[in-house]
């Protein structure tokens, strides 16, 4: 009997050090620095978004595709991003999945989950690959944001630069006796991007 208690004993020591060294990873990651360093790829409707901004206009001519969609109501926008984490604390910043929201002038666009082990050590910089692929049908058919999206995309095109408000919360996951326990609340990262990361 007390070999199986100090067993049981001995194994919820070793789960609670895992798990408060996996939350220790999670506050580092909190005080992170992020930047969205490169977009490519990037396709609405099955259409280079190079294409659709040519000129100093959105041109739906070159966009068949984006009508019919539109029609359909599904409208699939898909990116290659690459999202820099700067780790300027003492600890390990880490996190082993975790579900995102991504809003731009707070307004949610996409959300989805990662199942990738992120690690940055202490006092590195690391690039996270990021594959972005979600119906935006909802969020164009809003006239206003449908607005500020074309303006966002023209400026690139014709040599003036529009910034917008970019927000990915980011929930994280913890492994517990072999399952992923999601964390309480949301990491919120705000940052202002600019048009001329489109070129």
């Amino acid at each position: 009997m007390n070999k199986f208690f100090f067993l049981l004993l001995f194994t919820a020591v070793l789960s609670s050090c895992s798990i408060n060294k996996q939350a220790q990873q999670i506050k580092a990651l909190e005080k992170c620095e992020y930047k969205l360093v490169d977009a490519n790829n990037i396709t609405l409707a099955g259409t280079d978004v190079k294409k659709l901004i040519a000129g100093k206009s959105l041109n739906l001519i070159n966009a068949p595709a984006l009508a019919l969609a539109f029609l359909r109501q599904d409208i699939p926008l898909r990116a290659d991003l690459k999202l820099e984490i700067k780790n300027p604390s003492n600890s390990l910043a880490a996190i082993n999945n975790f579900e995102y929201i991504v809003l731009i002038n707070k307004q949610e666009i996409i959300n989805g989950t990662v199942d990738q082990r992120v690690a940055i050590p202490a006092g590195e910089t690391s690039v996270v690959p990021l594959a972005l692929n979600t119906n935006i049908y909802k969020f164009l058919s809003n006239s206003k944001i449908l607005d500020d999206v074309t303006q966002f995309l023209t400026s690139a095109s014709n040599g003036t630069e529009a910034k917008g408000l970019v927000t990915i919360k980011i929930k994280p996951s913890i492994m517990v006796s072999g399952s992923l326990v999601k964390y309480p609340g949301y990491i919120t990262i705000d940052k202002e991007i600019s048009s001329k990361i489109l070129l």
